[in-house]
């Protein structure tokens, strides 16, 4: 067990006081409550057999006793039987992929402490662990005749040496040696310090035994953090991958190319050629065709991601979905090779379409996703005569399984992996909000949650909820914050301002090289239209929101002083600072400015909010965690000085351990649920619990 540290002891103690000390009001034991964040689950990852028969996928829960998240795998038949797990206890078991035959299953799992690969027997049960590496792998691929399979792995460089130190003494202690960087991304957001060394492909038997390195030097794979899953040809005797393998690959991060490598060798070749990125390759059946997805890079902030298809030798490529103006992704070939599935983000829903090789598209299911807030992203897979298995959201479900087929019967569920705790809690409804922008009358989508006993003679406090990217959306998925936050009382809006994703490549770039901007009036026009409905106290209106969604909720109060208290959550306040400092400087200047720093100083000023600190009055909150290199926590401590030089009442919340986003532990996540909200209610009008 893992020891909790004395900031998580002293959040539950919190809760769980204030829960059983007298003479205070004590939200209905129908609502959701503080505690139940450790009791939700979520099941992504679904993995679909081969015969399409069976499913295979992630469930996901935390612990209350050693604040940790740990996963397992369940099955469930395609019909919704035999459901139960497969593996069990505090671990974390994560990307299973069955062989060819659906006779076994890869999978990763950390329960004997490091991250190895495991094989599981499906007739027997019996597993047994394959490798022993020193560096988690990841990207899991067999082999079509189920003999070997891929995967990535870390492979360490040797550190740069400056010096020639002595050697110390005998039994002498002396401290540790400095640190010597001399790449221009040396720290990532979650991953902290990277050590020297790259990511590179293997291949091993599948069975105990020893891997085989493919790839060598300075490789770059294209999601280096992210999926980095290779294809296999049919015949067996290549991978596919993309990787961005450029001399300037640094300064470069997007410009990424399709690659075939060498199974028997490892030699490799391009088979993309462009400025841009080339990305999620996918073979045909027969393997004469390659589908992969990317865009003609122009160093835009938004630019969508389009479905492209070549000969298998990379000659002949073609878009797709020219007519699509949605971002494409996670290609899949139907089983008969007459086309693709692919997932996609449409007016804030997650998507499951199809496109014929003469880019005819079709939605085969929507309602994708599942990972506990409003955010899209989906994961799914293809088996038997075009069987689908996805993860599925609405937002009173938080994420279960679901299957369709490609033109048969509607989408159905085929877990429930929360009714337990669902059916003694009632949600927030949620509702779909479509208002113009103040700006120039565009039309905005937004949703509204009210609280499990919604009144309409009433009028409630309200939370205008920001989403961070700037470049991502939310949509009508299950948020377990906001519904925390309208168990409490208040009403919370949602809303996917100019520059969310799902709306088309123009909406998008309406921010870009002006954010925070307009974006102003989207946002207000929300607030505006939630009052007018009845819903809110004009006089008891709250912002937050998180990364970008802090960085808007600084510019909203900057901008008017209607709000009577604001949290921002991990925030960009200086954007000169922040491109010097974040995990990804590259991208930024080079995709969200028109230059670097010194080159367009005005510009970078003219949009931080220290260049409109002097204009806020409003309480504010600052909280962001003390290793979070996405959005340097020195950003926050930036505009918390500055409030306090103005005598603005504020306070900064330092969140220890936590990376970007403060949910890497249960208790931290309810810990900015809960000062968030707290904050909130000490600036109401009236005490929350004075509240009629």
């Amino acid at each position: 067990m893992n020891p909790m540290t004395s900031w998580t002891m002293q959040v539950l103690s919190m809760v769980m006081a204030a829960a059983a000390a007298p003479g205070l009001s004590v939200e209905p034991s129908d609502r959701l409550a503080a505690m139940d964040i450790f009791e939700f689950e979520f099941a992504a990852d679904p993995q679909i057999s081969p015969d399409g028969s069976r499913i295979i996928y992630v469930r996901q829960f935390a612990d209350v006793m050693t604040d940790r998240y740990y996963s397992n795998l369940w099955i469930v038949n395609f019909d919704g039987s035999g459901h139960r797990p497969l593996t069990t206890g505090h671990q974390n078991d994560s990307s299973p992929r069955w062989s060819p035959d659906g006779t076994r299953l890869v999978y990763l799992s950390d329960v004997d402490e490091s991250t190895q690969v495991y094989l599981r027997w499906m007739d027997t049960g019996q597993a047994a662990r394959l490798t022993n590496l020193q560096h988690p792998p990841r990207g899991l691929s067999w082999s079509p005749d189920g003999t070997m399979f891929s995967f990535v792995s870390f492979v360490p460089a040797e550190p740069r040496v400056i010096g020639s130190m002595p050697k110390a003494p005998a039994e002498a202690q002396w401290a540790e040696p400095p640190v010597i960087i001399d790449r221009i991304m040396y720290r990532f957001d979650k991953a902290g310090y990277l050590k020297p060394g790259y990511l590179h492909l293997f291949v091993m038997p599948a069975e105990p035994g020893t891997p085989r390195q493919l790839t060598h030097g300075d490789f770059h794979f294209a999601n280096r953090w992210g999926n980095a899953t290779p294809e296999w040809d049919p015949a067996g005797k290549h991978l596919v991958i993309s990787a961005n393998l450029r001399e300037e690959a640094e300064y470069e991060p997007l410009n990424s190319e399709v690659y075939e490598v060498s199974v028997a060798d490892g030699s490799f070749r391009a088979l993309t050629q462009r400025n841009g990125p080339d990305h999620s390759p996918a073979l045909s059946p027969d393997g004469s065709h390659i589908a992969y997805v990317g865009f003609d890079d122009r160093y835009q902030g938004y630019q969508v991601t389009r479905l492209y298809v070549m000969k298998r030798d990379g000659t002949d490529g073609r878009v797709l979905t020219a007519d699509l103006d949605r971002d494409v992704e996670d290609p899949r070939w139907s089983g008969d090779g007459t086309g693709l599935f692919f997932t996609y983000d449409d007016r804030g829903r997650s998507k499951l379409g199809f496109c014929t090789l003469d880019g005819k598209v079709t939605t085969v299911a929507e309602q994708l996703g599942g990972n506990g807030s409003a955010y899209g992203g989906a994961s799914y897979s293809v088996g038997g005569r075009d069987h689908l298995a996805f993860n599925w959201t609405t937002p009173a479900l938080p994420g279960d399984v679901a299957v369709a087929e490609r033109n048969g019967a509607p989408s159905r569920a085929l877990t429930s992996v929360n009714h337990d705790l669902l059916a003694h809690r009632t949600l927030g409804e949620v509702e779909e909000l479509w208002y113009e922008s103040s700006k120039d009358g565009r039309p905005i989508q937004g949703w509204i949650v009210k609280p499990p006993d919604y009144d309409p003679t009433r009028k409630y406090p309200l939370i205008l909820e920001i989403h961070g990217g700037p470049f991502a959306n939310y949509g009508d998925r299950f948020d377990l914050e906001k519904q925390l936050w309208v168990a409490k009382g208040y009403v919370v809006l949602y809303v996917n301002p100019r520059g969310s994703t799902g709306y088309g490549e123009e909406f998008g770039n309406l921010i870009h090289h002006a954010y925070p901007g307009d974006d102003y009036y989207d946002l207000d026009a929300g607030v505006d239209a939630v009052v007018a409905k009845g819903y809110a106290d004009p006089d008891e209106l709250f912002v937050t929101g998180g990364s970008g969604g802090g960085v808007l909720t600084c510019w909203m109060i900057a901008r008017t002083p209607r709000f009577r208290a604001a949290a921002a959550a991990y925030p960009v306040i200086n954007w000169y600072s922040f491109t010097l400092t974040a995990d990804l400087s590259v991208f930024f200047t080079k995709y969200w400015f028109p230059g670097l720093p010194w080159e367009h100083p005005e510009h970078y000023m003219q949009r931080s909010l220290l260049s409109v600190v002097d204009k806020v009055k409003t309480p504010t909150m600052v909280i962001t965690g003390e290793e979070d290199y996405r959005t340097p926590i020195s950003e926050s401590e930036q505009y918390y000085k500055a409030l306090k030089l103005l005598k603005v009442e504020s306070v900064l919340v330092r969140v220890p351990g936590e990376a970007h986003g403060i949910r890497s532990r249960p208790s931290h996540h309810l810990a900015k649920v809960l000062h968030i909200l707290g904050w909130f209610d000490e600036h109401r009008r009236r005490p929350a619990a004075e509240s009629p």
